[in-house]
């Protein structure tokens, strides 16, 4: 890429915009991510790069373009997990030759009252764009790289405590070598009348889990339970998404690391919770007029 073009996540302006609309105007973030990424047709082999932290590229590349998005009035800055497009996102023509996107990356960069610190996230290389994560370092991250640190049964049992924790029963880990991929089993009580067995499955490392992986432990798990979960630490491809729900197939719920840590927040687990503020800058912006 010619460094005068931009960085790379700029392509992902259109499409967030269409997809959004094609939503109705709001979607959530794992929702237009997976259709953005459909939509553009990003292959599979694209789809499992990862950055040094083990964040999925693809991914975090659409993030930065909906940062930008926000940045320039497009997108709602909602941090419920839901992007949603403004007034002026609903109005814009992505056809239309006036959306710059180039332009508006361009004007958005320069706003930054610190722009050696996107320049140190965004690294032009001879022509060549290097995006690092979109933030910082912070009670996420750190709790799914201490997560990724531990040995393979520590995470077994963590996914244990997990689903116990989630109202899973009669959890247990298998430990055997050789089972299909099988990590553990439970049972999940919806009510007196109703339960499932369950079956799961630990994968922990960086990378995305592929649609082979997804057919080869529905595999394991036919005739032995009614359920089947996948967590790991990394991502899923947008295929291995849909073989999971694949028609005619038994359903596999799928938990990537970023569910994950929704999951220990909600449930408190190994986490302390604390109350923080920071200065909302632009709040005061008309008040300085």
């Amino acid at each position: 890429m010619n460094k005068s073009k931009g960085p790379q996540f700029i392509r992902f302006f259109n499409p967030i915009i269409e997809v959004l609309k094609d939503l109705g105007g709001s979607g959530t973030a794992s929702e237009v991510i997976d259709r953005v990424i459909e939509k553009m047709k990003i292959p599979e082999s694209e789809q499992e790069k990862t950055l040094k932290g083990g964040q999925s590229r693809v991914r975090n590349q659409i993030q930065w373009a909906r940062f930008y998005l926000v940045q320039a009035g497009l997108i709602d800055s909602s941090k419920r997990g839901v992007w949603s497009l403004t007034d002026k996102g609903l109005s814009t023509e992505t056809s239309d030759t006036d959306f710059d996107v180039l332009g508006t990356f361009k004007t958005i960069h320069k706003l930054f009252e610190k722009p050696k610190k996107i320049k140190d996230q965004i690294r032009m290389i001879e022509g060549e764009v290097e995006e690092e994560e979109i933030e910082p370092p912070d009670h996420r991250t750190n709790l799914l790289n201490l997560i990724k640190s531990l040995p393979p049964n520590g995470f077994e049992r963590l996914s244990q405590r997990l689903l116990r924790e989630s109202g899973f029963q009669k959890v247990g880990v298998t430990g055997k070598t050789g089972d299909g991929g099988i990590d553990g089993v439970g049972i999940l009580q919806v009510n007196p009348f109703v339960s499932f067995n369950v079956l799961f499955q630990c994968k922990r490392y960086q990378g995305a889990v592929t649609p082979s992986q997804i057919r080869d432990f529905r595999g394991a798990m036919m005739g032995r339970a009614d359920k089947g979960i996948i967590i790991t630490t990394g991502t899923f491809t947008l295929e291995a998404k849909k073989e999971a729900r694949r028609d005619g197939a038994p359903p596999i719920e799928l938990v990537d690391g970023d569910s994950l840590v929704q999951m220990f927040e909600q449930l408190q687990l190994g986490l302390i919770p604390r109350t923080t503020f920071d200065v909302d800058e632009k709040f005061f912006d008309d008040f300085k007029k």
